[in-house]
């Protein structure tokens, strides 16, 4: 049944209307705040549309660098979009389907993939649903889950495991699968022994750590300035912790015997970008996942050294398949703080300013 004939069925208050947080301007001070409002629920266009009632979204640095106007020039050069509801770390319960689903049915407790991919381009025939050519991104210039319900389609659906709640898991949407997806390519670049260097323990670095514990038998180095962090850092089973000091790179060297085989670096700015490299060894790989800085490297590095640099997007859909039964095993756990949807503002603070450690979820 579309949502807007029988609201008072389906929960919402009296009228076709849902609670929303929205952005209406972009500011790189970010002294703007979302907008709580009531706003109209999403409705069904197409046979493979799926309504989620937001059990719980994730709030992520890209929401905070949307909000600075980071992205302002790849999506929304023209300001046109605004307004509209971010969040893409979403996970729920199905509330209503198009005519085509089978997959899922009402009442279904769900996590969506956060990129909503067509299924026939050549990229998503060969399983690079984060490369689709007509893929939309929900709550990147498109209507998100910081909302009560939100609109996706039945490919990026994936059912919760029995005693899975979407509270649990959300962040895993995009941080976890961002996070699993860089610990994975590390894993197969390592041997038992080896050295992999985790750069920023928070929303997505405490999963890398947990992946790579139970993926790969290297040891993990864990870098956060941070004491929360480092904490959580050990307690998930980093083998070493460190603070990310002046002496950073020496230290580096001398407990891995000349440098980490690996280096994952999930801050990306701040200066971190160009610190990075410097902790690898000869022959080793930097995986970049952080974003916001420039990286400078004089070509000879790259070349007497033969360290290699790239970047790490986020997870397809069969990799955010295999990190929910890691996470129905008990073997990797998302750590978060809860906030109301009346209370993202405060959530939003609180992340800018390191007040919690791992994730800020959001619960409508």
């Amino acid at each position: 049944m579309p949502m807007g004939m029988a609201p008072e069925i389906i929960g919402i208050r009296k009228g076709p209307v849902m609670k929303a947080a929205r952005l209406y301007e972009y500011d790189p001070a970010m002294n703007v705040e979302l907008k709580i409002e009531n706003v109209s629920p999403p409705t069904i266009n197409t046979p493979d549309g799926v309504i989620v009632k937001v059990g719980a979204a994730g709030l992520c640095r890209t929401d905070l660098h949307i909000i600075e106007g980071v992205w302002k020039d790849i999506m929304d050069v023209e300001g046109s979009l605004l307004p509209y509801i971010m969040g893409h770390e979403n996970a729920g319960w199905v509330e209503d389907v198009g005519s085509n689903v089978t997959a899922v049915k009402p009442g279904d407790a769900v996590i969506c993939h956060p990129f909503r991919s067509c299924g026939t381009c050549l990229n998503c025939r060969y399983g690079h649903d984060m490369y689709c050519d007509h893929g939309q991104f929900p709550g990147l210039g498109l209507d998100g889950g910081f909302a009560e319900y939100f609109l996706t389609n039945e490919r990026s659906l994936i059912k919760l495991n029995t005693d899975i709640t979407p509270l649990e898991v959300a962040p895993m949407a995009d941080a976890g699968i961002t996070a699993y997806r860089a610990a994975k390519r590390a894993a197969r670049l390592v041997y038992p022994g080896a050295y992999v260097t985790v750069l920023g323990v928070g929303g997505l670095g405490h999963i890398a750590v947990q992946c790579l514990k139970h993926i790969c038998g290297a040891r993990v180095i864990a870098v956060d300035r941070e004491p929360g962090a480092r904490l959580l850092a050990k307690q998930l089973g980093a083998d070493i912790v460190l603070d990310g000091g002046p002496d950073l790179i020496e230290t580096i060297k001398e407990v891995t015997g000349g440098g980490s085989h690996v280096v994952i670096d999930f801050v990306g700015e701040l200066g971190v970008e160009n610190i990075c490299w410097k902790l690898l060894r000869q022959g080793g790989e930097l995986i970049v996942v952080g974003y916001g800085g420039t990286i400078e490297i004089p070509t000879v590095e790259l070349v007497v050294n033969e360290i290699k640099i790239g970047g790490s997007l986020v997870g397809d859909y069969t990799e955010l398949v295999e990190l929910m039964e890691m996470n129905a095993d008990g073997l990797v756990k998302m750590h978060y703080t809860e906030y109301s949807l009346d209370n993202i503002n405060t959530a939003i603070r609180d992340f800018k300013d390191h007040r919690f450690t791992g994730r800020g979820v959001i619960v409508p």
